[in-house]
């Protein structure tokens, strides 16, 4: 079982505005919560360093935080809508953090991990879009460093009812982060790799240098990904991963997956040529070559439809064939257009103007109905009823054999991390209704969230089905709340929330909590529990009936009959002390303290001061045996003669005897 340990940073406020509220991820230089900014009461996303990435003043790395901040300030200037904003910056605890727009949604690394690759639709949409906001901070002059599918965000599309991967949007996070440490580092530190190795470009591998065409090889490793399910290589150790960059080219992914288009290949081989200058000069070169890439693969897919009808004159329930679906630059969204100029459009090689050109309509005789029509006037006049009555045949078929093969069926959507409400609230926009399977725990997903649906997203559904989902649990293993001081209601609906059995223990009186508020529970706050612990809630009284009095000072007789005639147990303690003997010196409860009735009362009795011992003065001379005694505090009583010497004294010598006693003596 995993033990998930408790952060502290979890219900902190930082710099007095931002209430952190939850765990989102944690990565290798930072870990990244979500929070409350409550002067504007909206949610963000807090990135703070790792104390390990944070050097001490001292060290070599001490001008970490001031190059952090002045990356922040750059990233803050960046805007774009698949950029994922930068609000605010600043330290806590010396820690260096990260205000950021807050993404509803999951990493391209977690849709590849459920999904494992992507069609070729999918993967180029995705790749638009990362290269639009890696290319606008080309143009501010930022390169990434770091481009890799955890740094890719995917979120539901503006709609909120994104059907599939094509319809949501894309963020890039974490722009300059990587730079900021990799500058900071020492002499010995500079050639540290600080991007992932699985997507690092040769030259920051042989020599640490960086530009836009670095991001250029990242995203076309990320392509080849999305598109074959597995980065290009792998080995033992990150360095030999490394190396394999510098002196292999990246395969095809044809080569790995049979069917792929041959553009495909090509746009992956131009974006990873080992040799920086083979490559995209930088994003926007390459979103302009991807774009065109997925108008070409569009357009070929719809001519071979069209082909497909006027090649037969009796048509037939054809089978899905994948097409990626041709955006037009009329159609994308103003900032993923292809930038254009006063000649042309620009080249799908260089991003230089072409000039400009139309497609040229099909001619008349291209039109299938019109090959259709020309074919029916050309039958033998006997023939036309046969013909036109298989064309009535062939059409039903064909609408039919559409109907049960795509069109009852939809796109399932995305509704893993949402919450039960969300989920709910998408799959009625769908038109779908939900089942649920028995809930789960897990570590990362919150409690009531969506841990798994069936179909999966992007799968097909019949139109008006049923998806089930999997809730989470939460942690099975979650640290014990403080409830103590809560009416007991509100505590029992804390505790049950979080999957805890609770039972009420003995109420017990207390002098500051009013009856009905829990005093006390067990296990205590903070411990560790397992989900469905058993909770004793201890409840206030409230004050005992009965005030303690005041005993000190009084005598143990009186101080019994005072407590007996109360209804309480006097239990008595005796020890020396220099106040007279059976004084009451010390009692527990304290006076005021309420108590119930038979409730005991610890009383602390002097046993008198402790005994001294009598010299001998006898054969001394009266006035020096006087002096003697008096001296040691006991008063002295002389008989008879005062010049004599003491030929007696009461007590006698070495007697003990309680301190001021009387000593006569007698002298002749």
């Amino acid at each position: 079982m995993d033990t998930q340990v408790a952060d502290t940073l979890l219900g902190s406020l930082i710099e007095g505005r931002y209430r952190i509220r939850g765990r989102v991820a944690r990565g290798g230089m930072a870990t990244v919560y979500t929070a409350t900014d409550e002067r504007l009461e909206r949610t963000v996303a807090v990135k703070i360093i790792h104390p390990t990435q944070a050097p001490d003043p001292r060290s070599p790395l001490a001008g970490f935080v001031e190059r952090f901040t002045d990356e922040a300030k750059t990233i803050a200037r960046l805007t774009h809508p698949n950029v994922v904003a930068v609000y605010d910056q600043g330290t806590h605890q010396g820690l260096p953090y990260l205000v950021m727009e807050y993404v509803r949604g999951r990493t391209l690394r977690d849709v590849l991990a459920e999904r494992r690759r992507l069609n070729p639709d999918e993967a180029l949409a995705i790749t638009e879009q990362m290269l639009a906001a890696i290319g606008a901070a080309h143009r501010a002059g930022l390169v990434h460093r770091d481009v890799k599918p955890e740094n890719v965000l995917v979120a539901e599309a503006p709609t909120g009812g994104a059907a599939n991967l094509v319809d949501s949007v894309v963020k890039v996070a974490d722009f300059g982060l990587a730079r900021a440490v990799e500058a900071s580092g020492s002499e010995e530190q500079g050639n540290q790799l600080m991007a992932t190795v699985a997507y690092v470009a040769p030259e920051l591998v042989t020599d640490g240098h960086a530009d836009p065409r670095t991001d250029v090889y990242s995203a076309g490793v990320v392509l080849f990904e999305m598109l074959t399910g597995r980065v290009p290589y792998d080995g033992d150790r990150p360095v030999d991963v490394a190396w394999q960059h510098v002196d292999r080219d990246v395969p095809a992914p044809s080569t790995l997956v049979s069917g792929l288009p041959k553009v495909l290949d090509e746009l992956v081989t131009r974006a990873t040529r080992r040799e920086p200058g083979a490559r995209p000069t930088d994003a926007g070169a390459f979103l302009a070559e991807v774009q065109m890439a997925r108008e070409d693969l569009g357009s070929n897919a719809h001519t071979a439809v069209l082909r497909r009808i006027t090649d037969d004159v009796v048509p037939a329930v054809a089978q899905p064939t994948m097409a990626v679906a041709p955006i037009r630059p009329t159609e994308r969204p103003a900032w993923a257009r292809l930038p254009e100029t006063k000649t042309g459009r620009r080249s799908r090689t260089t991003g230089a103007p072409d000039r400009p050109h139309r497609r040229r309509a099909a001619p008349q005789g291209d039109n299938p109905w019109a090959r259709l029509r020309r074919q029916l006037a050309a039958a033998p006049p006997g023939r036309l009823p046969l013909i036109a009555a298989v064309v009535v045949v062939a059409l039903l078929l064909t609408g039919a054999g559409w109907w049960f093969g795509f069109g009852r069926y939809t796109t399932t959507p995305e509704l893993v991390s949402l919450t039960k409400a969300q989920a709910e609230s998408q799959a009625s926009r769908a038109g779908l209704s939900l089942t649920y399977a028995k809930p789960r725990y897990d570590a990362k997903v919150p409690r009531d969230s969506v841990l798994a649906q069936d179909p999966a997203s992007a799968d097909r559904i019949i139109r008006g089905g049923t998806i089930t989902l999997t809730l989470s649990l939460g942690p099975d293993r979650l640290p014990m709340p403080d409830v103590v001081g809560k009416e007991y209601e509100l505590a029992e609906a804390d505790l049950r929330h979080l999957g805890l059995e609770v039972v009420k223990g003995k109420a017990q009186y207390d002098d500051n909590l009013p009856a009905g508020v829990v005093l006390d529970t067990n296990p205590k706050p903070g411990t560790e529990v397992n989900v469905g612990t058993k909770v004793t809630v201890v409840l206030s009284r409230g004050r005992a009936p009965i005030t303690v009095p005041n005993l000190v000072g009084k005598s143990v007789t009186d101080a019994r009959g005072a407590l007996q005639q109360l209804g309480l147990v006097p239990v008595e303690t005796y020890r020396d002390s220099d106040r007279p003997k059976d004084e009451v010196i010390g009692q527990s409860p304290a006076d005021g303290s309420s108590v119930e009735k038979g409730a005991e009362v610890k009383l602390e009795v002097s046993k008198g001061p402790a005994p001294v011992v009598v010299p001998r003065v006898v054969d001394m001379p009266c006035p020096q045996g006087k002096q003697v005694l008096e001296s040691q505090g006991f008063p002295v009583v002389v008989q008879f003669n005062p010049n004599g010497v003491v030929r007696f004294q009461n007590p006698g010598e070495n007697s003990q005897v309680a301190p001021g006693t009387p000593v006569t003596i007698g002298c002749f």
